[in-house]
């Protein structure tokens, strides 16, 4: 019995063998996406070169240097309406910075509240939370934005302002606040704080490995209060006091202190608020995945309810917390571009009106379409980081 086998050719020389039919649909079809999007971008151009030219204007960025005119109510950097557009934009986008750092740290602060009250046992507190955060999440953030401006304005004069605590005041004029002074005492002791803090993170990093190695911890919080509290307190004992300055009443207003004004104030306070909603039931959604033995477990061992929660429920949670907290923080900063529509001069609010008064709209757009960006990119990678962080690892 014989077997037959039939030999394969080897490819022509100088022949390159073909794709498959699907490999090569595929190539077809990303190519004829890829020259209808470079067709796209041509005719965009096109268009608008064609459209500046009959406006008599020419695409770059040369009237950044050009004396802006434009006047800013508030500014964290010296600016007058003489600087240019360049420096005008810096103050944009600095007073956007300001609102959203300050926005992501108070919102985070009073959504984990909100959310662990969320989880109450006290069913009078678990509803109010749950119709603050039903009404909230279902209410635009414009008409929030525009109720509490218009609630500020209505507020007592300054003659008649509230004073809740002392040294702070809140009238038609925003917030007032104490604030130290930028003096070489306030350094030293803000480095001291910093060292007290750092000495804490050590603390705890030691007695992290003498429990991955031995089983054994020691609680590191009457040590860390005292080098958190400590360190400072003996930079004041030595002479290296901060002075403050403390608002009062000088004729029709308020000298000295931090002002917070009524459009900024304004602006934090429906920011914050309506991002907190959100963050609440994050919170919420993350403790509950954990799943209830993690609770029993650690009932039977004898712990209590706060060291379950902060030593066996939220290091897993935060798994479940953190990638859409990334994206609450990422909405926070892109929503504080509705400023506009209280007059808080945040990085759009001035770029519109450069674009009103140099018809550069292309140039500008560009510039606060990167810098919000480069913002969420930022963003994003510290908190993977953070999140990479605190992942469970298997060992």
């Amino acid at each position: 019995m014989s077997t037959t086998t039939s030999a394969v050719l080897p490819p022509a020389r100088g022949l390159i063998p073909l794709p498959s039919g699907t490999t090569a649909r595929g190539l077809l079809v990303q190519a004829a996406l890829l020259a209808a999007v470079v067709a796209a971008g041509w005719w965009f151009w096109s268009n608008a070169q064609a459209n500046m030219a009959a406006r008599g204007l020419q695409f770059g960025f040369g009237f950044l240097d050009r004396s802006a005119g434009i006047p800013i109510g508030e500014s964290p950097i010296p600016y007058t309406p003489a600087d240019t557009y360049r420096q005008a934009l810096t103050v944009g986008l600095l007073n956007t910075l300001r609102v959203a750092m300050a926005g992501i740290a108070l919102c985070t602060l009073f959504g984990i509240l909100l959310g662990l009250a969320r989880l109450s046992s006290n069913p009078l507190l678990r509803a109010l939370v749950g119709g603050y955060i039903e009404v909230i999440r279902n209410t635009p953030l414009v008409l929030q934005l525009v109720f509490w401006h218009a609630v500020i304005l209505q507020l007592p004069s300054v003659r008649q302002a509230l004073n809740p605590l002392p040294g702070v005041f809140l009238s038609q004029r925003g917030l007032k606040l104490p604030a130290p002074l930028a003096e070489p005492a306030l350094w030293v002791f803000l480095a001291a704080l910093a060292a007290g803090a750092a000495g804490w993170l050590l603390l705890l990093r030691r007695e992290r490995a003498r429990q991955a190695g031995t089983g054994e911890r020691k609680s590191t919080l009457l040590r860390g209060l005292a080098l958190l509290a400590g360190l400072p307190a003996l930079t004041l004992a030595v002479g290296f006091a901060p002075a403050v300055s403390w608002p009062e009443l000088a004729g029709f207003n308020f000298e000295g202190g931090l002002t917070l004004s009524p459009e900024f104030f304004a602006l934090l306070v429906g920011l914050v608020v309506y991002t907190s909603a959100f963050v609440a039931e994050i919170v919420r959604a993350g403790i509950q995945s954990v799943h209830r033995g993690q609770w029993e477990a650690a009932r039977a061992l004898g712990l209590d309810g706060g060291r379950i929660m902060r030593l066996v429920i939220l290091p897993q949670a935060l798994r479940v917390i953190i990638p859409p907290m990334t994206s609450q923080y990422l909405n926070l900063t892109k929503n504080s571009s509705l400023a506009v529509v209280i007059g808080y001069p945040d990085l759009v609010s001035v770029a519109n009106t450069s674009i009103n008064q140099t018809g550069q709209a292309i140039e500008v757009i560009t510039i606060f379409m990167t810098v919000y960006l480069a913002i969420s990119l930022a963003t994003s990678g510290l908190m993977n980081w953070y999140n990479a962080r605190v992942a469970l690892k298997e060992r």
